[in-house]
């Protein structure tokens, strides 16, 4: 009897596959974001750029760039099942900087462009596309550091935290870039800083790809790109391997509760609802400008907020995330009046899934990398924080309580003659 030769295509290491269709519909490809996105490849000994995006309710996409002068027709990508996650390999894009976006074609007919979801670099805003950058092989030399950190226990050694915002704790005057420092004078001025005032830690606000300034980074269009404000990727990992060097923490503030309706980012990514809840009644914000709520029973949406947040500690060697808005998360009603949100299967207010995400969250970014802190911004009564997800937990290492700090910055504006009335 004689063997068929199989007609199945193998499918090269940097391809999405079976498999990585299988994990990411489980919510468990902690590591997705070396497949999606862009990145610079070897084909059929070509070397070109593959690109990758899960557009589940698209009819069509193509990838369009300074690489094919933006023609929608020239680089259709093709349909992966059964996510909808779609491909292509392009010779002709470089890794040297090429802008590109994702051109959607909906439900409705209508064609949308989006920036990469996994862009690990964004065009300079105003613009809004997303940049083609290789990570792959950034400059470390922080290992002394990183090894140390393994062994690190914040309830025995002492943590202070500077919390900061780049574009606005020291400026160049007169310039017309908004004077910005790069990452790499922001390295070394806040290193000197942090040093004469004994601080443990930096926590970083806002530094994931954002479109207004005045948002301070809580409106991200770019989860897995440092902003372009400060400089490229490769100086973002100077400033952090800059710390290291010199003893410092690095913390960033991490936003996973919302996003912005931009029309290159997320909201309505393929014509309809896909990173967040349909239902405005639990996704969308009231209080922030009726933005996007992630919708975390989708395991593909939180497997994009999961893989992140390792992105960042993983790749980055960030040592903790400040979780912002908790709270909103935690509460259907947050910000809500009655007939405004819509209660759980139990008739409660409480966010099943959201509770479930943070589980997990927590559990595989401190179980995957000792040492790491995972800081929730958390004012209410929400009771087990900081409680481990197998005594029924969030599982985070602490709890930042925005209430204490408001309260405790409104005692010390007073005259320290009345102080001692104003004591709790």
């Amino acid at each position: 009897m004689v063997k068929k030769n199989s007609t199945k295509t193998k499918v090269q290491p940097y391809e999405i596959g079976e498999l990585d269709h299988y994990l990411f519909g489980q919510g468990n490809h902690y590591e997705i974001y070396k497949k999606m996105g862009a990145h610079e490849v070897t084909k059929n000994g070509k070397r070109g750029v593959y690109f990758a995006v899960w557009a589940p309710h698209a009819v069509n996409v193509s990838v369009i760039g300074e690489f094919n002068d933006w023609d929608e027709t020239k680089d259709k990508m093709k349909r992966g099942e059964p996510l909808g996650i779609y491909t292509c390999f392009v010779p002709e894009a470089k890794k040297g900087g090429d802008l590109y976006k994702f051109c959607i074609e909906t439900q409705a007919g209508e064609k949308i462009y989006k920036a990469d979801p996994f862009a690990n670099y964004a065009e300079l805003r105003p613009g809004t596309a997303s940049r083609i950058t290789d990570i792959s092989n950034l400059n470390w030399s922080d290992s002394k550091w990183m090894t140390a950190r393994e062994k690190w226990d914040n309830k025995e050694e002492p943590v202070s935290i500077y919390e900061v915002h780049m574009g606005s704790w020291m400026r160049h005057p007169g310039r017309e870039d908004e004077g910005f420092y790069t990452y790499r004078e922001f390295a070394e001025a806040i290193t000197k800083y942090v040093k004469e005032m004994g601080y443990t830690h930096v926590e970083l606000m806002g530094i994931a790809e954002h479109p207004f300034d005045g948002s301070w980074g809580y409106q991200v269009t770019g989860y897995y790109a440092p902003t372009a404000r400060y400089g490229t990727p490769e100086d973002f990992a100077y400033m952090v391997n800059y710390l290291h060097k010199n003893n410092i923490g690095v913390i960033l503030d991490w936003v996973p509760a919302h996003f912005p309706k931009d029309a290159h980012g997320l909201a309505d990514f393929d014509g309809t609802p896909t990173f967040e809840y349909p239902d405005p009644r639990k996704g969308e914000h009231p209080d922030w400008g009726g933005t996007k709520v992630f919708n975390y029973e989708k395991p593909e949406v939180s497997n994009f907020l999961l893989a992140n947040a390792l992105f960042w500690v993983e790749h980055y060697h960030v040592d903790g995330l400040r979780v912002d808005a908790v709270a909103s998360m935690l509460y259907l009603d947050y910000g809500r009046e009655d007939g405004q949100w819509i209660p759980n299967k139990f008739g409660g207010n409480e966010n099943l899934e959201a509770i479930a995400f943070f589980k997990h969250l927590n559990s595989v970014v401190c179980g995957r990398n000792k040492g790491v802190m995972m800081i929730a911004e958390e004012s209410t009564a929400w009771p087990k924080v900081t409680g481990s997800p197998e005594d029924d937990g969030l599982g985070f290492t602490l709890k930042w309580n925005m209430g204490w700090m408001h309260d405790f910055t409104e005692y010390m504006k007073l005259d320290p003659y009345f102080r001692k009335m104003h004591i709790i």
